[in-house]
């Protein structure tokens, strides 16, 4: 069984300038799967953006409660309490002098505010 030829002016995809068949290259289906990144659209400039927003705002906050040496609350994910005055802070974590002093990563903070807003 042969094909029927295409209508005129049509190149026909199947068949060399020579008139022979171009063999079919199998093509798995994995290859024809797009890489994970592409599956979605995403506007990495204003993700961007709004985290340096975000972090510019907690710089801001901390260095305002450092230099006012502000009594604070800082209420971890697990819900303990730890007072005091935030001594430095730095990319990843907090230096509290309390008590005791504490060296507090940001990623278990839960929130804080001033000790004095809530009564102590």
């Amino acid at each position: 069984m042969s094909s029927p030829a295409p209508p005129p002016g049509i190149p026909n995809r199947d068949r060399t300038a020579s008139g022979r068949r171009q063999p079919r290259i199998a093509v798995s289906p994995r290859a024809k799967q797009r890489p994970p990144e592409l599956n979605y659209y995403r506007l990495t400039s204003h993700t961007l953006e709004l985290e340096q927003v975000q972090n510019q705002a907690e710089l801001f906050y901390l260095q305002k409660q450092i230099q006012g040496k502000t009594a604070m609350v800082i209420v971890l994910a697990n819900g303990e309490k730890v007072r005091g005055v935030i001594e430095w802070y730095d990319l990843h974590s907090l230096k509290v002098r309390g008590r005791e002093k504490s060296l507090i990563y940001k990623s278990s903070i839960k929130y804080m505010y001033k000790e004095a807003e809530n009564g102590g």
